[in-house]
């Protein structure tokens, strides 16, 4: 029989969350500060903001065996098929060496065609790592990127002790559903989670899935929170939202970026455009659900934008690829540390071809890991925004 010991789970045993909240059962993570999370009226962003994508439970410890209780949050979609259970990736001295589940926990029902998000309560699930080396390592745990997780209790069967600190960089990243990890294949898979262990970076992921929309409380929250690295990814949530027209937008990202430099007024701060997306390439949003092919038991998105529009002022992800690049040159003239990275580099017409996204929208697992790859080597890379000082920067 295993002699357990109990460790009192504590904030600073968490990297990369923002916020970390105490409730009745134990810690929940936030990537988005209390007060950002009060502005806010949007259930979508509600939901994204609280699933922890980038977070991770770090310590120090000789246990070969480690239990972890967490009250999880299921998504059931209506009238699609059931969603796999979020992944737990156990990482020891930075390799991956074992993955698993949590059953149970609260389950929030959507209807991505009524808009209606409905919370069902549950009860806490465990989950059991074992035949780990008897001897002192660094062990991480990465949360389930796409599932909202409440850390309850930790067990090892040997001591913790605090993580050492990295002295790695920390990379602030902002971005959409394809930064927090939709479809991704576990939460180290992710683009940035591969892009931050290539280039060697400590992650913060602020990536939000629908809610990069150049809300003024995220980057107030970005501006206030520690970082040597920043990168806002910008424009695919701003056409499928239809929620802003060019007059709106090109302000919107100067106030955005304006924002980041009082906090960071000097980092390597760099702009990427969006990824080839091609319902929204030439046709403006909103961005809806296939529904008959949502009848069929496919999840499926359509744009719903008529093209003609973009001659008032509706966007598309063409002209805000070429909007980006005019603001980031204009800045430039002031902010030699200001960047832009086209985002058809990462991910374009030919990597389309070869590798097109399932519902039209979200890449799937291979493509996380090419651009996160492309963005490791553009970006971290010699010559990149974010190389080391007196490497070709």
């Amino acid at each position: 029989m295993t002699d357990w010991i109990t460790t009192p789970l504590r904030a600073d045993m968490l990297r990369g969350a923002v916020d970390v909240e105490r409730t009745g059962l134990g810690l929940l993570p936030h990537r988005l500060p209390a007060r950002a999370r009060a502005q806010n009226t949007d259930a979508q962003l509600a939901m994204a903001e609280s699933q922890p994508s980038g977070v991770r439970l770090v310590f120090r410890t000789r246990a070969s065996a480690v239990e972890l209780d967490t009250v999880p949050t299921k998504r059931v979609y209506v009238g699609a098929p059931p969603r796999p259970d979020g992944l737990y990736d156990l990482v020891v001295d930075g390799r991956l060496v074992a993955q698993g589940s949590v059953t149970g926990g609260h389950t929030l029902t959507v209807d991505m065609t009524a808009g209606t998000f409905e919370h069902t309560p549950g009860t806490p699930g465990s989950l059991r790592f074992s035949g780990l080396p008897d001897s002192m390592k660094d062990v991480e745990i990465w949360l389930p990127h796409n599932e909202t997780t409440e850390l309850v209790a930790l067990r090892t069967n040997a001591p913790v002790e605090a993580a050492r600190a990295s002295g790695r960089p920390v990379w602030l990243h902002h971005g959409s559903s394809i930064s927090h990890g939709s479809d991704a294949a576990s939460p180290t898979t992710t683009w940035p989670a591969l892009a931050a262990a290539l280039g060697g970076a400590e992650l913060v992921n602020m990536g939000f899935g629908g809610g990069a929309l150049l809300d003024p409380f995220t980057a107030r929250a970005m501006r206030d929170a520690p970082a040597d690295l920043i990168s806002v990814k910008i424009g695919i949530n701003v056409v499928n939202g239809d929620l802003m027209r060019m007059r709106a937008f090109g302000p919107a990202v100067h106030g955005f970026l304006d924002t980041l430099r009082e906090g960071h007024p000097t980092a390597p701060l760099l702009v990427v455009s969006p990824l080839l997306c091609p319902i929204h390439e030439d046709t403006p949003g909103p961005c809806a659900p296939d529904t008959e092919r949502l009848a069929t038991g496919q999840v499926r998105f359509m744009a719903t934008g008529d093209p003609a529009a973009t001659a008032h002022g509706k966007l598309t992800l063409a002209t805000i690829r070429t909007e980006l690049a005019r603001i980031v040159a204009q800045r430039r003239a002031d902010d030699p540390n200001l960047h832009h990275l086209d985002g058809l580099g990462l991910y374009g017409e030919a990597d389309h071809a070869e590798l097109p996204l399932p519902d039209a929208l979200h890449p799937d697992a291979a493509t996380h890991r090419r651009i996160g790859e492309r963005f490791a080597t553009r970006v971290f890379g010699p010559g990149g925004a974010f190389a080391p000082a007196g490497s070709g920067r």
